[in-house]
């Protein structure tokens, strides 16, 4: 553990400014507020903030960041408050602790919703002082080198696996190399026990005969750059950290011997220039292995990070990984964003990093602990590409996006209002793949929404959480419709006045907190008519055992694509308008549209029936007709041309049967109304190659 004095000279020799007086005051408050205190491993509890504060001098932090780490379990460990911590420290430190603290405080009640509370507070402490997360990752960093002293080893396995799918991302997401590799390897040594044994005993007898080869890389590398005339500030090869092996035997699908890389080298050159220059002479001296080239210089990492990465093969066949970077980049990819805060400080100025703002956006509208981290992760762990707008801006992307994503990246608006794209100057699908370099114009148009279909190919976080939006509050707004026409009829079948205040006592009896949450509960159906009629006047819904079969009155209009939420056309007997229908009500499901011809019906309790009509602009709906045609060449395509003729589109074809002599299809085909359905089951009926041709009811 650090002496007092130790850990102040620490800080004044990175900042001979430093408030020698606040880190003595915060060392001397923590160890009597701590007192007797112990951890797990039996040492005094004060040696951990200490350690935590040591971990961050690495890093260079300012005074206050180094105070707010001695302090920082004082008020969730000990008697000490928040007005304690401000009055003797000023409202500032006073400030980080409390965000510390508060990242700390985490009580949730699954593991999901737990780590989701995390990432949505990380986060949001991120937004307002980066120094408030860097703290809470020197904190987890200290107490994963001293896991091994708990002796719950589900508790260790469940920190551990916390510290893999959050803190190490984090860590990374802000630059903290060092950081990451290490809480990986951590974390990797608890979970993965026997793979951990495995690479670090091989990895130890590669040590001895490893020796000469790094040696004669660094030699080659030093020569090659001294021959180009460029000045190295270091060459120096190192070990791959076990977790990273691991995940590259994985990927590659091979065994620890048939690594070739297992070592990478770095090269610290004095400036950008020399980057280049020295890349191009070890591409002299040695053959590049394709498509492992990466200029994080000009295209840098969404983290602020910049280097060239490449690999080369050298004469014996050895794979040669060698990152090449200058001093100042050297210092951001060590120190990530401590190391931009330290320049902020010097400098002046304030902080913006984009890609929290989308962050912040996709947690306060996610809806589950699950969406939040399966959001979160997409936009932390997915490589990039690199695309272009039409006016030159760079954009990233995760590999496998589409238009759609880039369309939200560059504004939320723009993906809202997207109606097509055109990539490289020619019109694509909105589901196209885009490629490294590629230029990309969104076409809009003003009051278009999402498709809820992009869910389905959308690679952000950011453009897969605004399309759930959407469909999530057009639901409610249709689920809301469909339930108050439900409820109105409700009140129109009890035929007598019901006051307020009963709606409030029946609203308490059905346990719902408003009215618009019980027009949900009801086109949900969740409660039923006989429910709500109880809980407004007691024993109205059980005089109704049966409901009647439709009336026409209070009749739900539909369109023909049933598109408000809590209602669904049947897949069985798929109606189309000018059919005389029936809803039926399915708990959670809503309210299915049959016909009433539909056999399903018999299996329906008529008190279950809602009364349907459709609306005078009902629109087109999808129609299955069977047809079964004579095999022989140009039969379908007969059929088909019957209904290009008549207007009908085919939504969908499918060969159900064949044998030598027939083959029979279903086509489901978008239709004006029943009558348009008829023309053309007869249209195709008249056709010498039909065998026979119908409406198809039933599936």
């Amino acid at each position: 553990m650090l002496r007092q004095y130790e850990l102040v000279e620490k800080v004044r020799a990175y900042d001979p400014e430093a408030d020698e007086d606040l880190l003595n005051r915060a060392y001397v408050f923590s160890m009597k507020a701590h007192g007797s205190q112990l951890r797990a491993s039996g040492d005094p509890y004060f040696s951990h903030p200490i350690e935590v504060a040591g971990i961050l001098t690495d890093l260079r932090l300012d005074d206050e960041t180094i105070a707010t780490a001695i302090l920082h379990d004082t008020i969730e460990d000990t008697l000490a408050t928040h007005d304690d911590i401000s009055r003797l420290f000023g409202d500032n430190i006073a400030r980080l602790v409390d965000g510390v603290t508060k990242l700390s405080r985490i009580e949730a009640q699954s593991e999901s919703e737990r780590a989701a509370e995390n990432l949505r507070r990380f986060v949001l402490a991120m937004s307002d002082d980066i120094r408030v997360l860097i703290v809470k990752l020197a904190d987890r960093l200290h107490n994963m080198r001293t896991l091994h002293h708990l002796k719950n080893p589900e508790k260790r396995r469940r920190i551990a696996k916390e510290t893999w799918d959050i803190y190490a991302p984090l860590a990374e997401r802000i630059g903290l190399y060092g950081f990451m590799d290490e809480l990986k390897d951590l974390a990797f040594r608890e979970l993965e026990p026997e793979a951990w044994d495995s690479i670090t005993t091989r990895l130890q007898g590669l040590r001895s005969g490893n020796q000469d080869t790094i040696g004669r890389i660094e030699s080659g590398i030093r020569l090659a750059l001294a021959q180009a005339g460029v000045v190295a500030d270091d060459v120096r090869g190192r070990e791959k950290r076990p977790w990273s092996i691991f995940a590259k035997m994985k990927e590659r699908d091979i065994t620890f011997e048939q690594l070739s890389d297992v070592v990478a080298f770095r090269v610290i050159t004095r400036s950008v220039d020399d980057c280049y220059r020295a890349l191009g002479a070890l591409h002299q001296r040695w053959k590049m292995v394709p498509g492992r080239f990466k200029d994080y210089i000009s295209t840098p990492k969404a983290n602020g990070y910049r280097s060239l990465h490449t690999t080369l093969i050298d004469r014996e066949k050895l794979r040669i990984e060698v990152q090449i970077r200058d001093s100042d980049m050297h210092a951001e990819a060590e120190f990530g964003m401590a190391a931009h805060w330290a320049y902020k400080q010097k400098q002046g100025g304030d902080l913006h990093y984009p890609w929290l703002q989308d962050l912040i956006e996709i947690l306060e509208h996610a809806q589950s602990p699950e969406e939040v981290l399966e959001h979160t992760r997409m936009a932390m762990f997915t490589d990039r590409l690199f695309c272009f707008t039409p006016k030159g801006e760079l954009i990233q992307l995760p590999m496998g996006a589409t238009p759609v994503d880039f369309a939200y990246a560059v504004h939320t608006t723009l993906g809202d209002t997207c109606t097509g794209a055109r990539v490289n100057g020619k019109t694509v699908p909105l589901r196209t793949p885009l490629k490294n370099g590629d230029q990309v114009e969104i076409l809009t148009r003003a009051g278009h929404s999402p498709d809820p279909a992009w869910e389905r190919f959308v690679v952000t976080a950011k453009a897969r959480s605004a399309v759930r939006r959407h469909v999530r509050a057009r639901e409610k707004a249709g689920l809301q419709r469909t339930g108050r026409a439900l409820y109105e009829r409700i009140l129109k079948d009890l035929k007598v006045s019901i006051s307020a205040e009963a709606i409030t006592e029946a609203l308490a009896r059905l346990r719902l907190p408003d009215e618009a949450a019980l027009h949900v509960a009801l086109a949900r159906g969740t409660v039923s008519d006989a429910q709500v009629m109880d809980a407004l006047i007691p024993g109205a819904g059980a005089m109704r055992k049966r409901r009647r079969r439709a009336t026409g009155r209070g009749r739900i209009l539909i369109d023909g694509h049933a598109t408000e939420a809590g209602m669904e056309l049947a897949p069985c007997c798929m109606p189309v308008p000018g059919d005389r229908i029936v809803g039926v009500r399915v708990p959670e499901r809503g309210i299915v549209v049959h016909t009433l011809a539909c056999p399903r019906l018999d299996d329906a309790a008529h008190e279950d029936w809602v009364d349907l009509a459709w609306a005078p602009d009902a629109g087109t709906g999808t129609g299955r007709i069977g047809v079964v045609v004579i095999n022989e060449p140009g039969a379908l395509a007969q059929v088909t041309a019957v209904l290009a003729r008549q207007a009908a589109n085919i939504v969908n074809l499918r060969l159900e049967e064949r044998d030598r002599a027939h083959h029979h299809y279903l086509l489901d085909v978008e239709v004006e109304d029943v009558r348009h359905l008829e023309d053309l089951v007869a249209g195709v009926r008249a056709l010498e190659a039909v065998v026979t041709a119908e409406r198809v009811q039933e599936s």
